[in-house]
């Protein structure tokens, strides 16, 4: 009994410990047992590490089972019981040492989370579906094998390995579930839109640059409105109604909601709740390769957007080349800092390190602005800002101190003085090869030692290794040291920047974020510096 209770005790440590790593890694790929597949193809060397000594174990048993005492039908091949009886009693005491042992070897390994689990009502639903699984096959093994000389021990210890997988099988059991409550917040969420008539809904969306350009949106039209967004990223379909659902009320007169995509319909989706009055575009790029599949899906699903407005404006930034090829055939305003032909556009743009000035032109008007924040990339989200509520009946001469004002949206492009002659800067948001590259221009305008800190770029499918090739390339004239965090991804960045001819001495691998922090202030002492930031891997990579 004693023996037993140490097994079960060890087991069930090790069990949870495991299990709530995979089930962590399964909210941050969305729940989406795709996602989770390809985060397991990934990571196949931890995932064996965690399951190697409980598998070795299920192996054990089985094999002396069936070679030195029972076959599974009861047949006994070498009757022996002082040795049965030897082996009946140790094998819960080595499972009970190898779970401990495999258990701390788990914890080890556990690097602290960015972002932790967050046990939402979805998780506790999936632990609960869990426990009735994992309670029902160690009940039945017990009652089926126990007189088979611990049997039921290799199927317990089976279950710990299964850890890998069992929340994609709670997720799978309790999809009806989730299914029959999502539907009822959904509907619960369109009732509440369909009642407030007079509250005008602005989609937006765009590979990047749609959580900067909602932020300066919504700093702009509350000079004249009263207006709600959809905070942070909650730009999911279950994020957009609980914003819905928990804030939206009659006193807005303007919802702006953001809108994300990892897949063709997500967009549509969200539409679908919403009926977007209006809706903007604000780029289109090679990022969530991975689950798009293609270029052209993402362009697909990001002007799903525009054909849900019906009798509104659909804005869009013609300095993308995919945005302005593809076109729509709603009612459409154009804006864009390259030149040719936008009904709103910017030009003398001066960058300094204390912000940036521009002048925006829109049918024969010309009117100055300045902000405290850096590069073209921003100037192009706050263009789009400015057309947008300038439509809306706010003039250019009450937009200018608005935009005077606008603070950094965090972890894009966000100044940090940290004295002593450091500054950093903290692009730390999901990269993508346009964004990245806008970082690496405004990095290159500085007069000090610039260093770019990055783990690379990810979530690009198959062009994931050459667009990192062409990051380094890019970089290698934008920055005098490149600090290139993790073994894993540096290569490719290594690859192009020595293509282009910066010196190998002043390319540091680093291990992790500290470790790349640390060279970043050491290098090169008493020089003024400007890091970047570029880039944070989330805790599933």
């Amino acid at each position: 009994m004693i023996a037993n209770i140490a097994f079960f005790a060890c087991l069930f440590i090790n069990f949870v410990i495991n299990y709530l790593h995979f089930m962590h890694m399964f909210q941050l790929n969305s729940y989406s047992p795709r996602e989770q597949f390809v985060w397991w193809k990934k990571n196949r060397g931890q995932m064996w590490l965690r399951a190697l000594l409980p598998e070795l174990f299920f192996i054990f048993i089985i094999v002396v089972n069936i070679l030195f005492f029972t076959t599974f039908i009861g047949d006994v091949r070498h009757p022996d019981r002082l040795r049965d009886e030897l082996f009946y009693r140790a094998c819960p005491y080595i499972g009970a040492c190898v779970n401990a042992v495999a258990a701390v070897i788990s914890l080890l390994i556990h690097k602290p989370a960015k972002k932790k689990l967050v046990f939402t009502p979805r998780v506790i639903r999936m632990l609960v579906t869990t426990a009735i699984i994992y309670g029902a096959v160690c009940t039945v093994s017990y009652i089926l094998l126990h007189a088979t000389y611990n049997m039921y021990l290799a199927v317990a210890e089976m279950l710990v390995w299964f850890a890998v997988f069992m929340p994609c099988l709670a997720n799978l059991v309790n999809k009806p579930i989730e299914k029959a409550i999502n539907k009822r917040y959904i509907n619960d969420a369109r009732r509440i839109i369909s009642e407030l008539p007079n509250t005008t809904v602005i989609g937006i969306t765009g590979s990047y640059g749609k959580t900067s350009t909602k932020f300066y949106l919504e700093k702009l039209l509350s000079a004249k409105y009263n207006v709600l967004m959809t905070p942070g990223s909650f730009n999911t379909t279950m994020g957009v109604v609980k914003v819905i659902r928990g804030s939206l009320n009659a006193t807005h007169e303007i919802f702006l909601c953001e809108m994300g995509a990892k897949g063709v319909g997500e967009i549509k989706e969200i539409c679908d709740i919403v009926h977007p009055k209006h809706s903007i575009i604000t780029s289109i790029g090679e990022q969530h390769l991975e689950t798009f599949g293609s270029v052209e899906n993402i362009i697909k699903t990001k002007f799903e957007i525009a054909d849900a407005v019906t009798d509104g404006t659909v804005f869009l930034n013609y300095d993308n080349e995919y945005i302005r090829e593809h076109g729509t055939d709603k009612k459409h305003i154009t804006y864009g800092i390259e030149g040719g032909d936008r009904d709103y556009s910017a030009d003398n743009i001066k960058v300094t390190e204390k912000g940036t000035s521009f002048t925006v032109h829109h049918k024969g008007e010309s009117v100055e602005f300045s902000t405290k924040l850096l590069g073209e990339h921003n100037v192009q989200n706050i263009l789009g800002a400015i057309a947008v509520s300038h439509e809306l009946g706010i003039p250019f001469s009450d937009l200018v101190y608005p935009v005077k004002r606008l603070d950094t949206v965090p972890h894009r492009m966000e100044i940090l003085d940290k004295g002593s002659g450091v500054t950093v800067i903290d692009d730390a948001f999901n990269s993508n090869p346009a964004g990245a590259r806008a970082a690496l221009k405004t990095l290159s305008g500085f007069d000090a030692l610039r260093i770019l800190a990055t783990p690379g770029m990810i979530e690009l499918g198959e062009r994931e290794y050459q667009l990192n090739k062409e990051l380094g390339e890019y970089a290698a004239d934008c920055c005098d040291i490149a600090i290139l965090v993790g073994e894993r991804q540096a290569p490719p960045i290594k690859e192009g920047l020595l293509a282009k001819g910066f010196p190998e001495d002043n390319i540091y691998v680093a291990k992790d974020l500290d470790d790349a922090m640390k060279h970043a202030y050491s290098a090169q002492p008493g020089r003024n510096r400007v890091i970047l930031l570029e880039n944070d891997l989330p805790d599933n990579f």
